[in-house]
């Protein structure tokens, strides 16, 4: 999800708490907050040599001590106003950092009211070759052909 699609969510409900839900739909506890807006630009080679550059919108959040903190859609989106300067444009992707066992990022896929709630759905990320026509093997002849399609002549 974009930055500009987040905003229209948060700014429809200003007073609903926000919520985030795992992959697994495990929630981050209720009074985590978000402790960081980032732009997150990356600059890499892949394997097939092509050079390529990526940005995106990163929430870190954090949870303490302090149960009764709640962050609000309201709030959220004040934040991410105030870092339009850094931020640029509002079609960068959105993920959000969260530490459990070990700090993972995951996509932001959705975003839905529920009772007094704004639920961030969160996805899961995964590698993958981005030059595949380029560094994999090619697929044998067995692999590109189902022997079922094979014809024979008499």
């Amino acid at each position: 999800m974009k930055i500009a699609e987040l905003k229209t969510h948060l700014a429809k409900h200003p007073t609903l708490k926000v919520r985030f839900h795992l992959p697994t739909d495990e929630q981050i506890p209720a009074h985590a907050h978000v402790t960081e807006v980032a732009r997150i630009d990356k600059t890499f080679v892949d394997c097939g040599g092509t050079f390529r550059k990526e940005s995106l919108c990163r929430l870190q959040t954090w949870t303490s001590d302090d149960a009764d903190h709640r962050l609000t859609a309201g709030t959220l989106l004040k934040i991410l106003n105030k870092g339009a300067s850094f931020l640029e444009t509002e079609e960068l992707e959105v993920d959000v950092e969260h530490e459990a066992e070990r700090i993972t990022q995951f996509p932001l896929k959705a975003v839905e009211p529920a009772g007094s709630e704004l639920i961030l759905r969160l996805g899961e990320r995964h590698t993958d070759c981005l030059a595949k026509e380029k560094c994999c093997p090619a697929p044998s002849i067995l692999e590109r052909s189902s022997p079922l399609k094979f014809q024979f002549s008499n």
